[in-house]
């Protein structure tokens, strides 16, 4: 199998790129799943980047980087992934150049990008929330033989 010599993903590695714009969550420890990704069985992957996107109720002119009262976080499995723990920052905006990410995905994991509602009174009431992912899946040739078509 030849694979790329910088990251070792395999050439023929295939991407992945879901996103949403949804509601806000309203109540305290409601979650909102903004993006998913499910790797089939027998393929794993690296998630390369995630961009965050925040609307809020009252209109601003100042730029949000900071979303006290609510909590971002890559969960992959249900767990969050370090470094990208839950936290009320605004990492990568969505619309901006993001900074790429190499964070790798076990086989058969379900990546999920999620907006938690942590306070009854935010600095900032959101309206609309808004995540995506995007990243490369393939083939884990330690199962053996050839992957079955999708």
């Amino acid at each position: 199998m030849n694979v790329c010599d910088i990251c070792g993903i395999p050439l023929d590695a295939n991407y992945f790129d879901n996103a949403s714009i949804q509601p806000a969550p309203v109540n305290v420890g409601d979650e909102v799943e903004l993006a998913r990704y499910q790797l089939h069985p027998q393929y794993c992957g690296r998630l390369l980047c995630f961009a965050q996107y925040a609307e809020p109720q009252e209109e601003t002119t100042r730029k949000i980087v900071q979303t006290p009262g609510y909590e971002w976080a890559v969960l992959c499995n249900n767990q969050p992934r370090d470094p990208y723990l839950p936290s009320n920052l605004i990492l990568n905006p969505w619309g901006e150049n993001n900074l790429s990410i190499h964070l790798r995905l076990e086989e058969g994991c379900a990546v999920r990008f999620v907006v938690r509602k942590v306070s009854s009174s935010p600095e900032i009431e959101l309206a609309k929330v808004g995540g995506r992912l995007q990243g490369r899946y393939w083939y884990n040739k330690i199962y053996g033989g050839l992957p079955n078509r999708l």
